[in-house]
């Protein structure tokens, strides 16, 4: 555990940042909030950040055009910070080569299942999202309005606008804190969080329609082919938001939504409500999360051969 990012940073002159493959909300706001707090406070310190790219309503956070999202050769740093990821193999295949070159690793999250791959290993798996583990770790006072942007995205994304069980009272407070730095929360919410493209609103309602009941109604599952996806002309990133709206039916405990990826794997996501462990269920897949919102990634299997697991380990809480 590290008591600032100061402590890791001392001393180094390059720094790389990334986070995990097709970065949601918490990742972009957590790597960009860091990436900023350098850029504007360590002028010393050359940092760079990588990631595959991201939805473009996220690009109104500073930075945004900077990242880097593809690289011919591995780039050696004094320090590689890897936050909201537990394993490095779920990081983008042309940043791995570089947490191996560097000098010193980090790794700050938030996830349960984090193997603890770092040099350095802050996780903290109760707390709501990596940007608030990584508020933690910064100054606050030298926190200026680009940074806090930025964490509160995270915030607000990884804990469903501020809903979710692990929201607490510390969640609320920084939060609010963010708030005072002038940031436009409204504006945050409505356009990274609520707002869709017509093209997610079509997709959403394929998935709607195509929904199934399991288990007497406490179980809701929905699957989407690659083939409807390209056929949309959309990718894994327009599909955000589809597994909350299973979430949302009447007498459900647990969702599930598969989509088929290009090469022919199944990317799920999980999400319970009250009592089901969902983090339990995805590890029987090698993936992970959080208690009540998981996610993996099946091979050589069918949608309905995943289903038929998944409720098979379902049923055992349920």
């Amino acid at each position: 555990m590290i008591k600032s990012i100061d402590e890791v940073l001392s001393g180094a002159g390059t720094v790389g940042i990334t986070g995990h493959v097709r970065p949601d909300g918490d990742c972009v706001g957590s790597t960009l909030a860091l990436y900023n707090y350098i850029q504007e406070n360590m002028p010393e310190v050359k940092v760079t950040l990588y990631l595959e790219k991201f939805e473009e309503h996220f690009n109104f956070i500073k930075g945004a055009d900077s990242v880097i999202h593809q690289l011919e050769e591995p780039v050696k740093h004094d320090v590689f910070i890897v936050l909201d990821c537990g394993d490095p193999n779920r990081v983008a295949n042309f940043v791995r080569p570089m947490i191996e070159l560097a000098d010193k690793t980090v790794c700050i999250d938030h996830h349960m299942c984090n193997n603890r791959f770092a040099d350095y290993n802050h996780v903290l798996p109760d707390i709501s999202s990596v940007s608030e583990v990584l508020f933690e770790l910064l100054d606050e006072t030298l926190i200026s309005k680009n940074v806090a942007e930025a964490l509160y995205t995270g915030i607000i994304h990884d804990t469903g606008v501020l809903k979710y069980q692990a929201t607490t009272r510390r969640t609320m407070e920084i939060a609010g804190m963010l708030m005072e730095k002038g940031i436009d929360f409204t504006a945050i919410i409505d356009n990274t969080f609520f707002k869709k493209t017509y093209i997610q609103n079509i997709l959403l309602g394929k998935a709607l329609l195509s929904s199934k009941l399991h288990l007497d109604g406490k179980v809701i599952s929905s699957y989407m082919s690659y083939e409807v996806i390209k056929e949309n002309g959309a990718s894994g990133t327009d599909l955000g938001g589809i597994i909350d709206q299973l979430r949302f039916t009447k007498g459900v405990e647990v969702a599930i939504f598969l989509y088929e990826l290009p090469d022919k794997c199944i990317k799920g996501s999980l999400r319970s409500i009250d009592y089901v462990d969902v983090n339990a269920i995805a590890n029987a897949f090698g993936g992970g999360g959080h208690i009540r919102a998981a996610g993996f990634t099946a091979a050589n299997m069918s949608p309905d051969e995943v289903i038929e697991r998944l409720i098979a380990e379902i049923s055992k809480q349920v």
